[in-house]
């Protein structure tokens, strides 16, 4: 899909420039010298590259001009209030920093970033032109307030007709209209705000249901990754004694280890800022995390994992060799 953007891009008479290789090459600074360099004004990355270069205690506010830089466009997973706080205290004061979210099926954005409104910490800006969005709780109710399924509820511009290999339409019926009839559902889960923006707090497939009670994914991870122990994580929920319990699995940092006293940190971290149904029975560390070729984690596969079940298209993914680290894991027997 992004090569229909920047295609588009071109033809609006923009300049582009692609980088091709590790976003944390040179300590995670190549990026920010190719700002500089090329005097770059709309700089598209990722939530994880904001991340990552605040956990490696990078300053580009003191290290690199940035002068041309204007608009700071975040994608891939949402971005938490934190890296807001980020952006604006280390990186440049002055960038309109626009977390977007669509999809590649779309080809477009549900939600996104816009130059004259206000950005507020923590939130995408506003609803993307052309696009009906909603939340809906389980009945199909539009929410006022709340967290719900993020829908459509009219066709759009980049709406696709159909699926590749599906004559009757039905896998292009049941990935999008059969949760609510004639309702686009699009498989994230998020909320509207006071300020008519909108928070993503992950998709809905990975949504957690602890005592009946729904948690986004994205929750979790805020909190744990403001420990400077912790590289990432990723968070799933198993099946556990007709219920559902918590699972968190971190990366630490070379030379940590997860004591009990870290694993006390984490939780304390996660229950003071959320809530009891938020902190995790179980805490594992892993050695990798699995990412789709474009970076995304996959929690959907290591629930299949931990649950005995098959992981479909492995061939989506970066690094699939990093299934084996959740498999056949002793602490998760049933």
């Amino acid at each position: 899909m992004m090569w229909n953007w920047l295609v588009s891009g071109l033809a609006s008479g923009a300049t582009l420039v692609l980088y091709d290789g590790s976003p944390f090459a040179d300590d995670g600074r190549r990026l920010l010298d190719l700002i500089d360099e090329e005097e770059i004004t709309v700089f598209g990355t990722s939530a994880r590259y904001i991340a990552g270069i605040e956990k490696a205690g990078l300053q580009p506010v003191e290290s690199h001009s940035l002068a041309s830089l204007r608009t700071i466009l975040s994608t891939g997973s949402p971005l938490s209030h934190e890296s807001f706080d980020y952006v604006y205290q280390d990186v440049k004061p002055d960038v309109c920093l626009a977390s977007i979210a669509g999809g590649t099926d779309i080809i477009s954005c549900f939600v996104g970033g816009c130059p004259w409104l206000p950005v507020y910490r923590g939130e995408i800006q506003c609803k993307g032109l052309g696009m009906a969005v909603a939340f809906y709780d389980d009945d199909g109710n539009a929410l006022a307030a709340g967290k719900g399924e993020l829908v459509c509820t009219r066709s759009f511009p980049s709406m696709p007709t159909g699926f590749w290999n599906d004559p009757e339409g039905s896998k292009y019926h049941d990935a999008y209209f059969s949760r609510f009839p004639n309702i686009w559902c699009h498989g994230d889960f998020g909320e509207l705000t006071v300020h008519e923006g909108v928070i993503i707090h992950g998709r809905s497939d990975a949504v957690l249901n602890p005592g009946g009670v729904r948690i986004g994914t994205a929750e979790i991870y805020r909190q744990v990754e403001q420990l400077d122990e912790v590289v990432e994580s990723i968070v799933i929920g198993q099946a556990w004694q007709d219920d559902v319990r918590v699972v968190l699995f971190v990366v630490l940092r070379e030379g940590v280890t997860l004591t009990s006293t870290l694993e006390d940190r984490i939780r304390s971290q996660i229950r003071q800022n959320t809530t009891p149904r938020h902190v995790p029975a179980v805490i594992l560390p892993v050695a990798d995390i699995p990412r789709t070729i474009s970076g995304k984690i996959v929690e959907l596969a290591v629930r299949n994992i931990i649950h005995g079940q098959p992981v479909k298209n492995t061939d989506a993914l970066a690094n699939p060799e990093a299934l084996e680290y959740f498999r056949d894991r002793p602490e998760l027997a049933v």
